[in-house]
């Protein structure tokens, strides 16, 4: 064990010993230091101590053993038994150290002016001391009783504040651990969120497509084999590629201590070693998003326009998700519809737009639900903004903006 583990497991246990104790301690061995004193042979005009002058010690200074829980009056009864002690012409010297630790405690404890007060006491009584004897000058004992009461007040004081900042500091130290528990609590529940919506986004848009291939197919099926062939074809590609998502997204959720890489980046790898789950989707994935809606039998057009650029991953993904749910809100209200996905890149912005013609629309306008709502706050988490609504000429428009 290192000696700064042996410091350590002393001081821990030092914190343990509650308050009380050190008090009885302190004051059983301010006791035996002045009886030794006082044993000792007093100075001229000074008495040494007899059964009565031990019992007057006695009570000067057992006392403070509960000097913490009333330091005022204890002060007082330790310079009012002093005085008695000094009217009865033993030593003074031997009672000095009792009423100055009652003073620091006053000091340490109450405010700087009952401080005042007591250490005002305290060189009084050390003055009347003065009188008592033949060997010291009124100088002399006026400077030690001034220096001394205003020393000692004065590092009470500081203790006194050096206590209040101590507790300030604890509190302040509580303060930030409940706000960064708090904010660790946020950040779970935005997460949380996050992945809700990326799980409705992957199972909504996916499972439209296999609803209509699956419907494709059997109304073929005997009619038109190669058709209903290619929509199983399509089927077993969207659920691949869903699947795929699915387990890209919840390797989130598991990934364990080995699994972190430096930075903090997080790589969830399958038997082979390599990375099972591509990169976030982005703008370049659009063409086979746009594919696949095709396949399930919505006509759709896309187009480009600006000069094509890498964005940040977010934004990208941000976009098409956006499209992905738009595409999927036309394949459930809006099947029959021909929809247009336009990209534009534009200087400081990107412009997703998804329109469709509203043949076929099951009802005027699609329900605000989490799909639109979800899309509002994928805009809004990258400074961008989205407007979704019908359009006048017929159909519905989805439009997306975001800073680039």
């Amino acid at each position: 064990m290192g000696s700064a583990q042996v410091w350590s497991e002393l001081r821990r246990g030092a914190e343990q010993v509650p308050s009380w104790a050190y008090d009885t301690a302190i004051a059983l061995a301010i006791t035996v230091v002045s009886l030794l004193l006082g044993n000792d042979r007093a100075p001229q005009g000074w008495q040494g101590l007899d059964t009565w002058g031990v019992l007057l010690t006695c009570a000067v200074n057992l006392p403070l053993a509960a000097r913490r829980r009333a330091p005022v009056v204890l002060c007082l009864i330790a310079l009012g038994t002093w005085a008695v002690y000094i009217t009865l012409d033993y030593w003074p010297v031997v009672n000095t150290l009792g009423p100055l630790l009652a003073l620091y405690t006053v000091a340490s404890l109450r405010s700087l002016r009952v401080a005042s007060g007591c250490g005002l006491l305290l060189a009084a009584l050390w003055n009347y001391a003065g009188t008592t004897g033949h060997e010291s000058s009124w100088a002399t004992v006026l400077g030690q009783s001034l220096v001394y009461a205003s020393v000692i007040c004065g590092f009470g004081h500081l203790a006194r504040k050096a206590a209040h900042r101590n507790v300030e500091l604890a509190d302040l130290a509580e303060q930030l651990r409940r706000e960064r528990a708090g904010a660790e609590r946020r950040a779970v529940a935005e997460e949380r969120v996050r992945i809700a919506r990326e799980l409705h986004d992957v199972v909504a848009h996916h499972m439209s497509v296999i609803s209509v291939q699956v419907g494709l197919a059997g109304y073929v099926f005997e009619s038109d084999p190669a058709t209903a062939r290619a929509a199983l074809g399509t089927i077993s590609d969207t659920s691949g590629e869903a699947l795929t998502e699915l387990r890209r997204l919840l390797a989130v959720l598991r990934v364990e201590d080995g699994d972190r890489l430096e930075g903090g980046n997080q790589l969830a790898e399958g038997p082979g070693g390599e990375d099972d789950f591509g990169p976030a989707p982005g703008l370049d994935q659009l063409p086979g998003l746009v594919e696949r809606v095709r396949a399930a039998g919505v006509p759709v057009r896309f187009a480009v326009t600006g000069e094509h650029r890498t964005l940040q991953p977010g934004a990208e993904q941000c976009a098409y998700r956006v499209v992905q749910e738009a595409l999927t809100n036309v394949l459930k209200h809006a099947h029959t519809a021909e929809a247009q996905v336009t990209v534009g890149y534009e200087p400081q912005r990107l412009t997703v737009t998804v329109t469709d013609d509203g043949r076929g629309t099951e009802q005027p306008v699609p329900p605000v639900g989490h799909g639109l709502i979800g899309m509002r706050e994928r805009a809004r988490i990258y400074g961008g903004r989205l407007h979704a609504g019908p359009r006048a000429s017929g159909g519905f428009e989805v439009r997306l903006i975001l800073p680039a």
